[in-house]
């Protein structure tokens, strides 16, 4: 009698642009499985376009989940996705020994696979309150806030990322101590085994990807989409390339040739940027996207 497989997440990951989606459907098919995104922006409704969202057709009746389920002004971190994502995970491997995770957010994909570290839960008011500090004072004040409130973290911070900055003031403001004091980076372990696929190619190769991907989403009505959504630019989850650049046109800051030459050097950015935080994980087996059948060979070698 065949013993059953161990519970097994296999991770599907790489630079925008490289073809993750269709690669995991492809491997979907053949383990007969379902599809967790670990996309922080794919998350949200009404942002299809822009995100490169699988659509229903797409999906092609494997089901996916964490795709489009909030609206854009409702608030969702890392923390938030780890413990939503390893509740269905449990729910899910009740009939499935294997499942799939597939998305380019690096911070999404470190929550499931090595947890991330319990943060307080930061309230309306106190968001609010840093949101608008911002918009009056800039980042460069709200740094010399976080440098005074927590000088550890301050030495060690990507102190240009507004992102980062204004959640590390949230947490001091909202708790009274140091962000630094909530962050162990200690590995949570996990229930079940990790399979981790990276998805890459030559880099010329993907930046004509991600140039053509760009002139293909602005012929799919990505212009309309972004105009659409034009009263929830102030949320985070806009602030993302392919809309933050479309509001500097909308704004009449630049115009729409640039905006859209804007988008392709910024998605070229964050390619890079992926490739780089990828790369420092050596349990990440690279491959090309052509290569199906070597990636699912080595799936079921390491099952």
């Amino acid at each position: 009698m065949d013993q059953p497989l161990p519970h097994t997440l296999i991770v599907i990951l790489g630079p925008t642009g490289v073809g993750k989606s269709d690669c995991a459907l492809k491997i979907a098919k053949v383990l007969e499985t379902e599809i967790i995104s670990s996309d922080s922006r794919q998350i949200y409704r009404h942002m299809t376009i822009g995100t490169a969202a699988v659509t229903e057709e797409q999906q092609q009746g494997v089901p996916h989940h964490f795709v489009q389920f909030l609206e854009p002004n409702e608030y969702y971190s890392a923390a938030q996705f780890e413990r939503d994502a390893l509740l269905l995970l449990e729910q899910r491997f009740v009939k499935h020994s294997v499942m799939i995770m597939t998305g380019g957010s690096m911070l999404y994909i470190d929550a499931v696979c090595n947890g991330i570290d319990d943060m307080p839960t930061i309230s309306d008011e106190t968001r609010q309150y840093v949101l608008k500090r911002y918009e009056t004072d800039g980042l460069e004040k709200m740094v010399e806030e976080l440098k005074c409130l927590d000088p550890e973290y301050a030495l060690e911070a990507d102190l240009k990322n507004r992102k980062r900055v204004l959640h590390a003031l949230e947490v001091c403001l909202q708790t009274k101590q140091k962000f630094s004091t909530f962050r162990k980076n200690r590995k949570k372990e996990r229930s079940f085994n990790i399979i981790k696929i990276g998805i890459n190619t030559d880099r010329t190769l993907l930046y004509d990807h991600i140039n053509d991907r760009v002139d293909r989403m602005v012929s799919n009505g990505l212009i309309d989409e972004v105009r659409n959504l034009k009263s929830f630019k102030e949320f985070n989850s806009l602030n993302t390339v392919g809309y933050k650049e479309l509001f500097q046109f909308f704004d009449g800051d630049i115009e729409l040739d640039q905006a859209i030459t804007d988008i392709k050097t910024h998605s070229r950015n964050y390619a890079r940027k992926q490739i780089n935080w990828f790369k420092r994980d050596k349990e990440i087996r690279w491959f090309e996207p052509e290569k199906i059948d070597e990636m699912i060979l080595y799936i079921k070698e390491n099952l």
